[in-house]
């Protein structure tokens, strides 16, 4: 399964970086170029590399980790997605203002899905701080917590295996307008909470 990361800041090299450690192949792109990559793809190692934007675009899952207003145009000219899993890792808030964006009440994934017509939308990777998701994701006698939504239950089954590759534990929260709100910054109860399924529960 090919696996495309479209955004090089501090979520989509954070995602990359889980990804290597835990030895899956990946291809990262951001709008100014592999050639521009060239430094972050030789620290990441033989299993991250540089491409185009639309070659990570047409992997089989791919990771949309851009700055929520570049959103559009970042997907503006990248379909036909053809059902293929896009993993919305955005949140509809960013710097400098780190004012929330008005979304007329709907919930972030499903404005996203909204601009990417024919795909199937999972929304994950967004709640915890780019620090933790790229470090060890066994901690504290257990396994760090990524929460799942959508609408489409195949292609969340695909991205919990995949979190579960990565040494994550996923949760499914249910679908974007409901589940999706959860783990939505701002004003979901779930981001920057770093929990941990324990292996064993003492008795």
């Amino acid at each position: 399964m090919k696996i495309g990361i479209i955004g090089a800041g501090a979520i989509g090299t954070a995602i990359a970086r889980a990804l290597a450690n835990a030895g899956i192949d990946a291809i990262i792109a951001n709008r100014r170029g592999p050639d521009s990559l060239a430094a972050l793809e030789g620290e990441l190692g033989p299993h991250i590399r540089a491409a185009t934007v639309r070659e990570a675009a047409s992997a089989d899952i791919v990771f949309l980790a851009v700055n929520w207003s570049k959103i559009p145009d970042a997907v503006r000219e990248l379909g036909p997605w053809g059902g293929r899993i896009v993993i919305d890792a955005n949140n509809p808030i960013e710097a400098p203002t780190f004012r929330p964006f008005d979304l007329g009440g709907r919930a972030s994934s499903e404005v996203v899905a909204d601009l990417l017509p024919g795909a199937r939308l999972v929304k994950a990777f967004n709640h915890l701080p780019p620090a933790l998701l790229a470090s060890d994701p066994r901690a504290e006698g257990g396994r760090r917590v990524l929460f799942v939504a959508g609408d489409n239950g195949e292609a969340k089954a695909e991205v919990l295996e995949l979190i579960e590759r990565m040494g994550f534990f996923g949760i499914d929260l249910g679908t974007l307008g409901g589940g999706g709100r959860l783990s939505q910054f701002p004003g979901g109860p779930l981001p920057s909470l770093n929990l941990v399924k324990f292996d064993k529960v003492a008795v």
